[in-house]
């Protein structure tokens, strides 16, 4: 078992108090209602560092390990899956910024990514590509006076985009090199937050999605919109499929942490419920189907997690861990799915309300599964490492 130091244990403490306070009383009724999250929730979290945990101080950042993002992320998903998304898009344009910026875009980018001055989006999905990010479609070109770049294309699934000050975008600056993984370049686009986007240049249009409440995801379309030749990550065309690969350790082991979230609040939920719930003339978690549908919920749950903070450990010691990722984002994604299921389970038909929250951890954990890399390409990555290399 992952063993967490008195600094990693007041931080989960911090966080949990937070969420009790600013989280619980809202989450209900908010993603009953499809509405946001308040900014004034985002502010906070913001004031509280959680946008800038893993950034370096010299950029304004709390210099944490990777331990205490998950962590945090855990117990702000345990209030509402959407709340501990939000970090995700700041981790993701920040991480890609520190690893592969260069001085002058580290030092104008995080310190107000790490405030929450800047909040930030990814963009790197198309209509007719997900998992294969190498045929990434959107063009990026040069204007007449060298000084921008023009984008024209379409991104699809950008959570959060309304609410962005910067879209990281996953654009192809060279048509015609090969393989066409070589032509990415990764480009931080400016704009201004809103639903009405920049028409006609940039437009974006929202998502209906079945979970996943607190934040919108759009459907973008690009015809022209500029980006400063400043903003190409890193300076040098062609390295965006390398960079964006990368970061996939940190996003896959936050996604992991997330999932325990989720599950962790459906087995409270379930636990409670359990011990209010009579029939037969006793509580229902007097009764051994049900005690032993939460054991079972227990120790899944418990197995994703330490897998979540090994996986983070790794990180933290400096090893490469894109398995270990792989295994906890895999195994985290099912995990939350069975568990929620069987956690609604216990609700019998309460659980099919929206008088209860049993439902809305069920319909997030669908999401598990298919974001920051699907199953399928989870298992490829784990396939490829234990089979295919060092032959």
């Amino acid at each position: 078992m992952s063993r967490l130091t008195d600094e990693h244990k007041e931080i989960r403490r911090a966080v949990r108090e937070f969420v009790e306070r600013e989280v619980d009383p809202i989450a209900d009724e908010l993603d009953n209602a499809e509405k946001e999250i308040p900014m004034p929730v985002i502010r906070k979290m913001a004031e509280l560092g959680y946008f800038g945990l893993i950034f370096p101080t010299e950029y304004g950042g709390m210099g944490l390990d990777t331990l205490s993002m998950a962590i945090v992320t855990e117990e702000l998903s345990r209030g509402w899956l959407s709340v501990g998304s939000v970090m995700t898009r700041m981790i993701i344009t920040g991480s890609l910024i520190q690893a592969n910026g260069t001085e002058e875009q580290k030092r104008r980018f995080l310190p107000r990514i790490s405030s929450g001055e800047l909040l930030t989006a990814a963009a790197f999905t198309e209509p007719d590509v997900g998992s294969d990010t190498a045929a990434m479609k959107l063009r990026a070109t040069k204007s007449a006076d060298g000084k921008n770049y023009e984008l024209f294309g379409e991104k699809t699934w950008c959570t959060f985009a309304n609410r962005a000050h910067v879209l990281t975008v996953l654009a192809r600056t060279n048509p015609e090199v090969s393989p066409k993984h070589k032509g990415l370049s990764i480009l931080l686009v400016e704009k201004e937050p809103g639903d009405d986007f920049h028409s006609p240049s940039l437009t974006g249009g929202p998502i209906p999605t079945i979970g996943y409440k607190g934040m919108k995801s759009y459907a973008l379309g690009f015809d022209g919109y500029p980006c400063p030749k400043e903003n190409l990550l890193g300076g040098a065309e062609g390295r965006g499929f390398y960079q964006l690969m990368a970061t996939y350790e940190y996003a896959r082991i936050q996604t992991a942490a997330r999932a325990v979230g989720v599950a962790q609040a459906a087995l409270d939920a379930a636990i409670k419920y359990a011990r209010e719930r009579t029939q037969f003339g006793k509580p229902i978690a007097e009764h051994q189907i049900i005690r032993h549908k939460i054991a079972h919920i227990a120790t899944d749950l418990e197995a994703a997690r330490q897998l979540c903070y090994y996986a983070a450990t790794c990180k933290d010691e400096g090893r490469r861990c894109d398995l270990e990722a792989g295994y906890a984002k895999a195994f985290g994604a099912e995990m939350a799915e069975r568990v929620t299921t069987e956690a609604l389970q216990v609700f019998g038909g309460y659980g099919y309300s929206r008088e209860y929250p049993a439902q809305r951890f069920w319909r997030d954990a669908r999401v598990f599964r298919i974001f920051e890399g699907t199953s399928e390409i989870q298992y490829e990555v784990i396939a490829k490492r234990l089979l295919d290399e060092g032959r």
